[in-house]
This record gives structure tokens, C-alpha cells and sequence, in this order.
């Protein structure tokens, strides 16, 4: 207590051995997985400390790809990443033992502190990292867990006809441990670009009937999660309140779960539109008339993909949606559709996004569509607009923030400006 008391007061230490355990233990917690192991083998005193649960809280172990450089006569890996060399040989183990190394594996079962996970693996080629990574998932929902959080995000190339099975399966088979004691409040897989089944969706809702966030509007070719799937996410968990889905697994009568007088307040849907949609009716107005009155505070975010027919476009968008960021990544002419916008969402939109054709007839819809929507903080036009453009927006949204318009053409990719 006395040295905490002088730390208030301004006391400077001479070393960071010196320094109280609770800022230790902050300072721990912004270092990467590998250095945490590191760090935790200093002394006994900063092992006790990485033990504490601040330090993992949030946590995101990230494995990235690495190339081989020369050292002297031999070759070394150079990492570019926070996964080391020696993160991946301590989970791996030995390939003589095929064991891990024992004080790693005491270390990795502090994971089952973390709060919020994110694991983010940008190099798939590397199986090692994939294996990891699985690891890794597994300490952090075995036994007395403390999990709520779960993002995992794929980046980087694939290999040749990789479809995420082994990654997506562990994450299943985490959901089927009834001894871990798991449960979930969010879990973000918008990253992870691969083909989501039934059977998962319906495993993490069963688990979590507390969830309250799920983002599964991951932007894959093919969307197989169903429209009952999502009903019985919604019946099994009465707590949720946003959602991130394909258009193509909703219907009038799956969100009419979200009408009944029980349901908490909803707050976010997001929807991810493709070619599939064409099958399917479109939800009509009346019905979104009805979802915003019982859920006055909803805002929708809307993704259309170039894949989804042009005629279908205005079908979808209907006047009583309360869109707040808009992508209409179409690259066709968008004229009739930004009007509709600017008619439309002109009191909720706050975010837009377009690839579309240059043309004065764009010119001139984009400056109508400034002086209506006011509350705009972000544009991004992926062609060439006017100047008028461009001050049209400046002077008549007062909350911009950061925009995406070039006047001349430029090399890709285009970088946005940022106002403040």
C-alpha cells in the first residue's frame, strides 16, 4: 500500500520491476501472445502478475505470414507478425515427442481468463498457423471459461480449394463441449470468408441463450444458413439485439419474431444482398413500416453486391427502411437509385458507399443527395465526380468526416481524406 501511495503522488521508479502490479498487469495486457510467454518467464513476480485477469480481458493473437532470410550460413525465419517462430514451436510441440512443451501449455490455460477473443490468421497457406489458431481457441472455452466475445477473421490467399473445414469444425466442435461451460454474447465472423452451415449457427445459438450479437454476413459466394436457422436463433436467443445476416435467410415471418411485445429493444440489422435474392419476395414496406414502430431505435446497414440484378435493386430498398450505412457495390449507372436514396433514407443515412459510372447525370444526382442528407459523416465514390461534387458535400454536411472523391483519375487503391 505505501509504495501504491507514493505512486499517486508521483514517485518515479528506476525499473519496471519496481512498478505496482495492477500497472504492470495494464502494460501486459497491449503485448502479443508470444511476448506475454516471454514476459511471464522473467521472474516469478512477473508471473504472478501476467496471471491477473486484467491482462486478458481482451485479447487478439494474430498469425501472420513469414519469409526466410539469411543469417550468416543459416536461414531463420524473419516474422512479420505477433506469432512468433516460437509460439508456433511451443504448440506444436515436438515432432520427435509429438508433446508440447509443458510450461507453454501451463501458460496457454491463462487463455480461459479472456473475455474477448479475437483471432485473426492471415497467412492459410501456413497449416501450422491454422493449427495453432485451433489450439488456441480450444484453451481459451475449455473448462471454467470466461469467453463472451469471438471474432475470427481469414485474410491473405487460400490454398488451392480451401474451404475453411478444419477451422469451421473446431469452432463446432467448441460449441458441442458441453463441459466447457461456454456461453456466448457476440460472436463476429464477418471476416471469415467461408461457407456457413446450418448446423453451426444453430449449435452457437443453443449454447448462448444469451447471446445478444451475431454477424454472420461474411460475404461468401454461397449463403447455406437458412431462413429456419435464423428463426430459431431468434427464438433461442430472446436477447438479441443485433444482427448480421444474409438477405437471402430472411423472410416477413422470420423477423416477425422480432414483433412480438416480449422482445427487448432491437438495434441493428445488417444485411449482406447477392444473386440469390432474385428467388426470393423482398420484404415489403408495410413490413418494415411495422418493425420500426415496434423498434424505433433500429438502424439497418445494407450491402448490395454487384451480383444482384439491377431490377431487384429498388425492390429491396424500400422507403421505411432505416438505413444508416448504405454499400452499392453494383458498378452500373446509379442514378435513379441515389435519388431514391436521397428521398428515402435522407433522415437516418450517415455512411455511402458506391461503385458506379461517371456521368453528369451522377454529377448532378450526388449534389442533390448532399443537400438532402446532412447527416452524412462518410461518402466514398469509386469514379471520377465534378468539383461541384466534391464542395456540394464539404459545405452542405456539416458531420463529414472522411470522403472518397477524386476529380481526376488516380492509382488504385484510392486513399480517402479525413476531414478531423
Amino acid at each position: 500500500m505505501q509504495d501504491r501511495e507514493k505512486s499517486r503522488g508521483g514517485r518515479e521508479y528506476r525499473s519496471l520491476v519496481e512498478l505496482p502490479e495492477e500497472i504492470l498487469a495494464q502494460i501486459f495486457s497491449f503485448l502479443p501472445m508470444c511476448d506475454r510467454y516471454s514476459v511471464s518467464q522473467v521472474c516469478r513476480s512477473w508471473s504472478q502478475t501476467m496471471a491477473s485477469p486484467s491482462v486478458w480481458t481482451c485479447t487478439e493473437v494474430r498469425f501472420c505470414c513469414y519469409k526466410l532470410s539469411c543469417m550468416g550460413q543459416s536461414e531463420a525465419p524473419a516474422l512479420t507478425g505477433s506469432c512468433s517462430l516460437l509460439m508456433r514451436q511451443k504448440m506444436s510441440g515436438s515432432c520427435e515427442s509429438g508433446t508440447e512443451d509443458p510450461g507453454f501449455q501451463q501458460f496457454c490455460k491463462l487463455l480461459r481468463k479472456v473475455q474477448r477473443l479475437k483471432i485473426v490468421l492471415s497467412d492459410l497457406k501456413e497449416i501450422n498457423n491454422r493449427n495453432t489458431a485451433i489450439k488456441i481457441l480450444n484453451y481459451a472455452t475449455d473448462r471454467d471459461n470466461r469467453l463472451r466475445t469471438l471474432c475470427v477473421s481469414c485474410t491473405g490467399e487460400f490454398p488451392l480449394f480451401y474451404s475453411g473445414e478444419d477451422i469451421l469444425r473446431s469452432i463446432e466442435s467448441v460449441c458441442l463441449n458441453k463441459a466447457s461451460g461456454l456461453s456466448l454474447r457476440e460472436v463476429d465472423f464477418r471476416d471469415m470468408p467461408f461457407t456457413l452451415k446450418d448446423s453451426l449457427i444453430r449449435n452457437i445459438a443453443r449454447r448462448s441463450p444469451d447471446l445478444q450479437k451475431l454477424y454472420i454476413n461474411n460475404q461468401t459466394l454461397v449463403c447455406n444458413v437458412t431462413a429456419e436457422t435464423i428463426k430459431e436463433v431468434l427464438a433461442l436467443c430472446p436477447k438479441l439485439r443485433v444482427l448480421g445476416v444474409f438477405y437471402a435467410s430472411l423472410s416477413e415471418k422470420v423477423l416477425s419474431a422480432l414483433l412480438e411485445p416480449q422482445r427487448p429493444p432491437f438495434s441493428l440489422l445488417e444485411l449482406y444482398c447477392e444473386r440469390t435474392d432474385k428467388y426470393i419476395p423482398a420484404i415489403s414496406k408495410e413490413f418494415w413500416t411495422s418493425l420500426c414502430a415496434r423498434h424505433p431505435l433500429l438502424s439497418v446497414n445494407t450491402i448490395l453486391n454487384h451480383t444482384l440484378p439491377a431490377k431487384k435493386i429498388l425492390k429491396i430498398l424500400q422507403p421505411g427502411i432505416p438505413i444508416k450505412n448504405l454499400e452499392l457495390i453494383t458498378y452500373t449507372y446509379l442514378v435513379r437509385e441515389i435519388g431514391f436514396v436521397a428521398e428515402s433514407y435522407c433522415s437516418t443515412l450517415e455512411k455511402l458507399v458506391l461503385q458506379t459510372t461517371s456521368s453528369e447525370e451522377l454529377n448532378s444526382a450526388l449534389i442533390s443527395l448532399a443537400l438532402c442528407c446532412g447527416g452524412l459523416r462518410e461518402i466514398h465514390c469509386y469514379c471520377v465526380v465534378s468539383q461541384d461534387v466534391v464542395q456540394a458535400f464539404l459545405s452542405s454536411c456539416p458531420h463529414l468526416w472522411r470522403y472518397t472523391l477524386k476529380t481526376v483519375k488516380e492509382p488504385h487503391p484510392w486513399r480517402c481524406t479525413v476531414l478531423r
